[in-house]
């Protein structure tokens, strides 16, 4: 798919550096360049000034409290480093946070008014596509920090090493690395329609591509059928392949693939979706025209929704 790498959080060509990692030296040195920047995290939310991301100076009191750091890469030549600040407490906690929909955004009395922490999900297609491959980044790796601060083998604390990029346990000397669940999203096509889902989980109305995980031991293309199958009760014959996007929430990678049924008849399995529906081009265009009471569009900015507009505009090759 030549446009594949458009998808939101894809294709900026950011300068890992990977080779720097094991450089100790080298990161510090890194740190304490002017042009350096450090891009506050808390309970999963980047810190935004505007309508872009908020980068502080390595020596900002505040970025100072944030733990791990991790050297995410050069953003056209400056050094760029995430870290989390999620044990800062606000005074008011949001009950909306970590739902599906969390409006709330919180300021920290040691920034600027307009520096604040904002779900990403709501302001990703805010962002360029740099500064969006940056903040995946960040939410990623530090998500993957939060969540496996002990080792796998021995159960000991294991510490970070690698500018972040890995854990290793003291005790028994074994290395960790950044978790990535792939995940097969899928658009399911016969003749001049699209086959849509929906969680009951989502807001009112709200239909998507279908999605799972990939199991050991198997392929994409089978992923994509065993999926569909059990969601749906529709086969699917020949799948190919259309684009990926990180999706670090809290760490996917989604595998946007398009199959065509060789069935129609839709039986839904509850424990898997809500229900599930056939809906035609026509159809697709007035749910994205917002001309429709019974189906709601994807979320904006997610893979579904770049998928299903691309299939419309018949760019999938």
């Amino acid at each position: 798919m030549r446009l594949a790498e458009t998808v939101t959080f894809g294709g900026s060509g950011l300068d890992r550096a990977a080779h720097l990692r094991a450089d100790a030296d080298a990161i510090a040195r890194l740190a304490a360049d002017p042009a350096a920047g450090v891009l506050l995290l808390w309970k999963g939310k980047p810190l935004f000034r505007g309508a872009g991301l908020a980068w502080l100076p390595a020596e900002n009191p505040v970025a100072q409290r944030g733990t791990p750091s991790v050297f995410l890469g050069f953003d056209d030549g400056a050094p760029r480093f995430a870290a989390d600040l999620s044990a800062w407490e606000p005074s008011e906690r949001p009950d909306t946070l970590g739902a599906f929909h969390d409006p709330s955004e919180q300021t920290h009395p040691g920034l600027p008014d307009d520096h604040a922490f904002a779900e990403l999900r709501n302001r990703m297609t805010d962002l360029t596509p740099r500064e969006a491959e940056l903040a995946a980044t960040a939410r990623g790796i530090l998500t993957w920090h939060h969540t496996h601060g002990y080792c796998a083998r021995c159960g000991a604390p294991s510490l970070p090493i690698q500018a972040g990029w890995q854990r290793e346990c003291p005790s028994c000397t074994r290395r960790h690395f950044p978790r990535t669940d792939p995940v097969v999203i899928m658009l399911i096509t016969r003749g001049n329609s699209v086959l849509l889902g929906r969680s009951p989980h989502w807001p009112e109305r709200m239909y998507s591509l279908l999605a799972g995980f990939v199991e050991p031991g198997e392929t994409v293309e089978a992923a994509v059928r065993r999926e569909v199958f059990e969601e749906t009760g529709v086969r699917v014959g020949e799948v190919e392949y259309l684009a990926s996007q990180p999706w670090p929430f809290p760490a996917s990678l989604m595998l946007g693939c398009r199959g065509t049924a060789v069935s129609t008849d839709i039986e839904v399995d509850p424990v898997e979706i809500e229900s599930a529906r056939w809906v035609t081009r026509e159809e697709l265009m007035d749910v994205f025209a917002g001309r429709r009471d019974d189906i709601a569009a994807a979320r904006e900015g997610a893979i579904a929704q770049f998928l299903l507009s691309n299939w419309l505009a018949d760019r999938l090759d």
